[in-house]
């Protein structure tokens, strides 16, 4: 099925908007929360993945040589998301599952599921307090979360494929079948045997590819990386999809891509159309026939 999309800016703040504006009829819509976080949402859902909305990472490493702080503010505050039905975390780094963003948004929205794999169910348990309302995956696994909406794991690599002692996966990224929209959200990630084959079989529609890229510097100092810019665009290349959201970029300065070259690589490359994440801005896709 072909799928169309449109990038809408709104000004104000993103509780005001979603407060203001009921979910679409048809389709999906998109909101970027920064770094690998998004909230989705159609007129039967809604869900986040990796939200990190706090400055917990800038507490945990103040003082020493990687500070996190900040360079933009968290756009919503994690009890503002509303009634969230489902959270998806890919993994364990902080920065996707952190719980100064979870425990407040699990509380606000009581029925909510949280979905993380099942390599860091401990962890996310203890980071959530999320209780009963905790569910674990691996990649390989599917989910019918409700009607609807389905869930299907697949691996990552963050620089590296990990598995605990169980053969679980540590990192995960996730494919969301949300009516007639197939969007895949990688988690961290970088190209890795396989993965194409996994990825062309799913008939994805929209990739959400981190793009901040890797160094051995980084590596070093213990902070893996994710793909390239031009790695993400020849996966999606590879793998048939149409439109590609480049993200984890812009929330700390020692690890970022530079927004000025995604630009230019979105004017340059047609296939796939490239698309920056932007706060402030509402992402829609849908099948010609429901789009509005």
């Amino acid at each position: 099925m072909s799928i169309q999309q449109a990038a809408i800016p709104f000004a104000g703040a993103l509780a005001d908007y979603l407060a203001a504006h009921p979910a679409p009829a048809r389709g999906v819509e998109l909101f970027w929360l920064g770094q690998a976080g998004f909230l989705l949402r159609s007129a039967a859902h809604l869900l986040v993945i990796d939200p990190y909305l706090s400055d917990s990472l800038a507490e945990k490493y103040r003082g020493r040589p990687l500070p996190h702080r900040r360079m933009m503010a968290a756009p919503i505050a994690a009890q503002q998301l509303g009634d969230v039905q489902h959270v998806l975390v890919t993994h364990h780094h902080s920065d996707h599952l952190d719980g100064a963003t979870l425990q407040p948004l699990m509380a606000a929205a009581p029925t909510a599921r949280l979905i993380a794999p099942r390599a860091a169910l401990a962890l996310a348990a203890e980071r959530s307090q999320a209780g009963e309302r905790l569910q674990g995956i691996n990649a390989g696994e599917q989910l019918t979360l409700a009607e609807g909406l389905r869930l299907q794991a697949v691996r990552a690599s963050h620089e590296t494929l990990e598995q605990d002692d169980a053969g679980n996966f540590r990192f995960l990224g996730y494919v969301i079948t949300l009516g007639e929209v197939r969007i895949f959200h990688a988690g961290d990630t970088v190209p890795f045997d396989g993965q194409v084959d996994e990825l062309k079989a799913l008939n994805i529609d929209v990739a959400l590819l981190p793009v901040n890229g890797r160094s051995v510097n980084l590596r070093a100092q213990g902070v893996p990386g994710n793909l390239t810019l031009a790695e993400g665009q020849r996966l999606c290349q590879q793998c048939n999809i149409r439109y590609m959201i480049a993200h984890h970029y812009g929330l700390f300065d020692f690890n970022t891509a530079d927004p000025a070259e995604i630009d230019a690589a979105a004017r340059r490359v047609k296939e796939p159309s490239l698309i920056r994440a932007r706060l402030q801005t509402r992402f829609y896709f849908a099948s010609p026939l429901s789009a509005r």
